[in-house]
């Protein structure tokens, strides 16, 4: 079920950061539909997780399957180092009808091999949907292995795909070698060499500023249109880059602000760009003909 370019979407704060703008957010689903994006991840590391609260998360969740009304595939971000969190996330998900649930290593406890087994079972079991594991080593100080991601996926029926953002195509290629686990690029820069080696496509974070051009690199690259693709990539890899001048979701967010899509706003502890960043980005956008 997993394949092209899914946006893990921004959370869309009212200006004082007191809870969610819902207007604003089914705005930003419509621009990802219109522009071609094949599904949706609501409440992933863009979408600030780490400070929504447990009933903003489940009504991010509940509202994004409600305004996309089966155009396109929810992706549901259901990650915690807390399993039973992460259990009531995914059972949520499946209720209010996403299509399938995104469980993130758990971050900080730094499980073993097989303590990160029994949370993936835990979580597919109790939710009985379909489960893209994530790995981001850079934000959870975990990075699972090709042989144990072979592992979950052989012995986990529920978990089908991996959005891996390692920063590794060699990662890739021994997922890829070791077993038939469906690789989604967790990193927009490596989308396209992924693919090469058998990834599905991208979960982005580029795609909420540039959707169709992220869905035509995908596209061109599953097509085996590697020349169109890799001319694609280079002309969007500024973009991409600049999404990550400072943490992520900064950039992004100030990037749809600057191109009066969205009010900037973050919740503490992420902050505005600073200035040199700011200049950067402005520059990058710019370029493209995106002010």
């Amino acid at each position: 079920m997993f394949s092209g370019s899914y946006v893990a979407i921004v959370t869309p704060w009212k200006d004082d950061c007191s809870g969610i703008d819902f207007d604003k957010l089914r705005e930003l689903i419509e621009f990802q539909i219109e522009n071609g994006t094949d599904g949706i991840l609501p409440g992933g590391t863009t979408g600030e997780s780490a400070t929504l609260s447990h009933e903003e998360h489940r009504e991010l969740i509940k509202r994004t399957v409600e305004y996309v009304g089966g155009r396109v595939k929810v992706l549901a971000g259901a990650g915690s180092n807390n399993t039973t969190e992460s259990i009531g996330l995914a059972k949520f998900a499946k209720d209010a009808g996403a299509d399938a649930a995104l469980v993130i290593t758990p971050y900080y406890n730094k499980p073993t091999p097989d303590g990160l087994l029994k949370h993936f079972a835990a979580v597919a079991e109790a939710a009985d949907l379909p489960i893209m594991a994530y790995n981001v080593p850079g934000r959870t100080g975990l990075n699972m292995s090709p042989e144990t991601t072979a592992r979950i996926f052989n012995e986990v029926e529920k978990v089908v795909a991996i959005k891996e953002a390692g920063g590794s195509v060699d990662q890739v290629n021994s997922i890829r070698a070791l077993c038939d686990i469906t690789v989604m690029s967790g990193d927009d820069a490596l989308t396209l060499p992924m693919i090469s080696v058998g990834a599905k496509g991208v979960v982005s974070v580029a795609a909420n500023v540039i959707p169709a051009d992220v869905k035509a690199i995908v596209a061109a690259a599953l097509a085996g249109d590697f020349a169109k693709a890799q001319e694609l990539h280079f002309k969007a890899l500024p973009v991409m880059r600049g999404m990550f001048v400072e943490t992520n979701p900064i950039p992004c967010k100030t990037a749809l602000k600057l191109m009066g899509m969205l009010n900037g706003a973050m919740r503490l502890p992420l902050c505005d760009l600073r200035p040199e960043s700011l200049a950067t980005l402005e520059k990058t956008l710019g370029a493209y003909g995106l002010l």
